[in-house]
């Protein structure tokens, strides 16, 4: 937002950490009123809106009452619109579209526990009305989306609450490969025939001149992903940029300047080691 990247929220409570690409240094923001994660941001106008968001312990972290949004131009952060009581979760995917509505896909509502869900609501910010849509065809969490033209695309991620109580590192197994498509003009799902090629759920995502670009991730194996995949709706196909210089998931990417950017996130399976270094890549 207004060339400067706001990175917030994850484990313990702490301040607003935001970057200028054009000096390359980092300054402070006021911490959130309480410990956040497992969200995708959106911006809307002037504030930044968290939807599909946590909060709490590993394995049994619950899911926000309220939307939470954080006000950059004057450092506060305020409570946002209710969320319906059976509607709540996190690890959503979380997109503005073009019509002024937030779309809130999937998500899980008992932390890394149980309850994954395929639910696909939106929520309007000017009104706060929220309205249940149509469920996706799979499933997921820990899994972005991302908005080109006039479809929504949900792929990553996984089934985490397929684990049943037993044990957790199972739940990294149930990565999910189908690419779930929202058609806004017809109002239908669909499963695209191009599956997303290596699996892995808690990437970063970005849209630079119509592609997906996902990127990291974890999975079946110890240590996170550097893979970068790029969707190309028109052409119906995915294909391999260049790779992370450092492996990392549980993060989010942002682009500026035609450029995608990533910074910290985790670089190994589950909550650590904790990063603090910054990349990006011209596309």
């Amino acid at each position: 937002m207004g060339g400067k990247f706001y990175l917030f929220g994850g484990r313990r409570v702490q301040p607003v950490d935001i970057f200028d690409p054009t000096t390359q240094t980092w300054t402070h923001g006021s911490p959130p009123p309480m410990e956040v994660h497992h969200f995708q941001p959106v911006i809307v106008d002037r504030e930044i809106w968290m939807l599909g968001t946590m909060t709490g312990e590993f394995p049994r972290e619950t899911p926000l009452e309220n939307v939470l949004i954080y006000r950059p131009d004057s450092d506060s952060w305020v409570s946002g619109p209710d969320i319906p009581a059976g509607r709540r979760r996190g690890a959503s995917g979380c997109a503005l579209h073009a019509d002024g509505w937030i779309y809130v896909v999937g998500g899980i509502i008992d932390g890394h526990w149980s309850g994954t869900q395929a639910w696909f609501d939106r929520i309007n910010p000017a009104t706060g009305v929220w309205e249940i849509l149509p469920d996706a065809p799979n499933k997921r969490d820990h899994a972005p989306c991302a908005i080109v033209g006039d479809a929504l695309y949900f792929f990553g991620g996984r089934e985490s609450g397929r684990h049943n109580g037993t044990d957790l590192d199972i739940f990294f197994d149930h990565t999910i490969a189908d690419v779930d498509v929202y058609d806004f003009t017809t109002g239908h799902w669909s499963v695209h025939p191009e599956p997303l090629p290596i699996e892995t759920a808690a990437g970063g995502a970005g849209v630079i001149a119509g592609k997906i670009h996902y990127v990291g991730g974890e999975a079946y194996r110890a240590e996170a992903f550097t893979e970068m995949q790029i969707f190309d709706p028109i052409a119906g196909s995915w294909s391999f940029g260049a790779p992370l210089n450092r492996a990392r998931h549980g993060t989010n990417c942002c682009v500026h300047d035609q450029k995608l950017w990533i910074a910290t996130g985790s670089g190994a399976r589950g909550g650590a080691p904790e990063l603090t270094s910054i990349e990006c890549l011209k596309i």
